[in-house]
């Protein structure tokens, strides 16, 4: 006998597309416009397959989901939502859907999952983790593209299990974001989640940070110290830049995870790795290991299950939507009402985004601070973008000069602007001012203002740093990035 498939959507088309498709396909099928008619179907035992949007006008087709579970368990339901946003998939997935597609969804994918959730056999009691609570829906991750939509699906399937991803993409894309949301949605998220940038601890301090060290293992070690490990037990360990891990750690980095347990420095007593590891590089780890720069066995232990990062411009679609939510945000934190006009979305648009989404943020964030009309003109992005355009090579990469290069030229120029003599007695303190002002100047706008944060980054005493901007006249505005 042909399979039955229930279809629950309040938009007739949608319905009448299915119909005819899953009807060549060989299925029998049933639809409705509300959620009612389709859970007394279920009730009376009839369909192989449930079929439901999300939003309709008597329920929430998310709702219904769990109530199907709980009294036909072996009934597979797949979830289709124009509202195609991380958190619908990761409810669609935790409720226990077989299956999330966004609209709109390609035929052809969908008559493949419905093929594959009719001959996939189900699996009692396998029970979904406890929902997340809706108290707070601002989202992690923005965006409506094809390259989003499929890592909403991919985060909201790794939300069920505890395997080790590693997420690769350039600067700014948001790693670390994604991170977070699986530690946040996952069957961890009551844990701590704690983050360790590789590329920023010194080389000889890094297995001390990871695993820990006992009082009077190394010069300076005058107590007992926790490492992330330790710290994130229960929890997630995101370990950024891994890329920047120095070989040795990288062997102690193998052991643990081979052997689930690990020693602090000067330490005796093995301790158990109680953490889900969550890695990401901006690198092409490939090319590092055939450099002999990174070992492939940590690699594989690591590349469970990749993801990958669009850069901003692979998604320029998502950039309207990107612009209007950090604009939003900003509104939120006090800085003033901003909106873009069409010739201002045109160039957002059509700029390379050297810096990804944390380019665009910062610039949204920087404009709404700045800019003295509540309209944002192409032209006022135009000359803003000007001045902060990094010059590209053709892969989109920055092509710009080493800092030493760019250092060594202008100063080139500015000794031989002043060969006649006036070049004073103060070049050095000159020069390292001219270094120092928009050094501290960007710092401060990544800090969005906070000085004790800027100072951590630049490596200086808080007091130092105030008698810096001080010195230096910079301006600090807070809640600007």
């Amino acid at each position: 006998m042909m399979p039955t498939v229930l279809i629950a959507d309040d938009d007739r088309s949608i319905r009448t597309v299915l119909t005819q498709a899953l009807g060549r396909s060989g299925y029998q099928v049933r639809t409705t416009g509300n959620a009612a008619t389709l859970w007394r179907w279920v009730e009376d035992g009839e369909g192989d397959l449930v079929i439901t949007d999300v939003v309709m006008p008597d329920e929430n087709g998310l709702d219904l989901i769990p109530r199907i579970r709980r009294l036909r368990p072996d009934l597979r339901v797949v979830v289709m939502s124009a509202q195609s946003t991380l958190m619908t998939a990761v409810k669609a997935t935790q409720r226990g859907a077989f299956e999330y597609l966004p609209k709109p969804f390609d035929l052809r994918e969908l008559l493949a999952v419905v093929d594959r959730a009719l001959a996939t056999p189900t699996a009692p009691g396998d029970q979904p983790p406890p929902e997340p609570s809706d108290a707070d829906e601002r989202l992690p991750l923005i965006g409506r593209s094809a390259a989003m939509q499929e890592i909403y699906r991919t985060v909201a399937r790794l939300t069920t299990t505890d395997l080790t991803v590693m997420i690769n993409g350039e600067s700014g894309t948001g790693k670390e974001l994604v991170a977070r949301a699986l530690h946040d949605y996952g069957r961890r998220r009551g844990g701590p989640f704690v983050a360790i940038n590789m590329a920023a601890i010194p080389r000889e301090l890094i297995e001390s940070e990871l695993f820990g060290h006992e009082r009077g293992a190394f010069t300076g070690a005058t107590s007992r110290n926790q490492g992330r490990f330790e710290q994130a037990s229960g929890g997630t360990l995101f370990l950024d830049e891994i890329g920047d891990m120095p070989q040795e750690a990288q062997t102690r980095l193998l052991r643990v995870l081979q052997e689930g347990e690990f020693t602090a420095v000067g330490g005796r007593q093995p301790v158990r790795a109680n953490v889900r590891i969550i890695a990401a590089t901006h690198r092409d780890l490939r090319a590092a290991i055939r450099q002999g720069l990174f070992r492939e066995d940590l690699f594989y232990r690591l590349n469970v299950v990749p993801i990958r990062l669009p850069p901003l411009r692979e998604r320029v679609e998502d950039i309207p939507l990107l612009a209007r939510h950090f604009l939003d945000r900003a509104r939120a934190d006090g800085l003033p009402f901003k909106a873009l006009d069409t010739a201002a979305i045109d160039r957002l648009r059509s700029y390379r985004w050297p810096g990804n989404v944390r380019e665009l943020e910062n610039l949204m964030r920087r404009m709404a601070a700045l800019h003295a009309e509540e309209t944002i003109t192409g032209d006022s992005l135009e000359r803003e973008l000007a001045e902060a355009t990094v010059p590209l090579d053709e892969d989109g990469g920055d092509a710009s000069e080493p800092l030493a290069r760019v250092m060594e030229r202008h100063i080139r120029q500015f000794l031989t602007a002043h060969e006649e003599g006036l070049v004073g007695n103060d070049i050095y303190d000159r020069v390292i001012a001219e270094v120092e002002r928009p050094l501290i100047q960007l710092t401060l706008l990544a800090t969005r203002g906070n000085q004790i944060k800027a100072a951590a980054m630049l490596g200086l005493n808080r007091n130092t740093l105030r008698k810096k901007i001080r010195d230096l006249e910079v301006p600090v505005v807070r809640g600007v990035a």
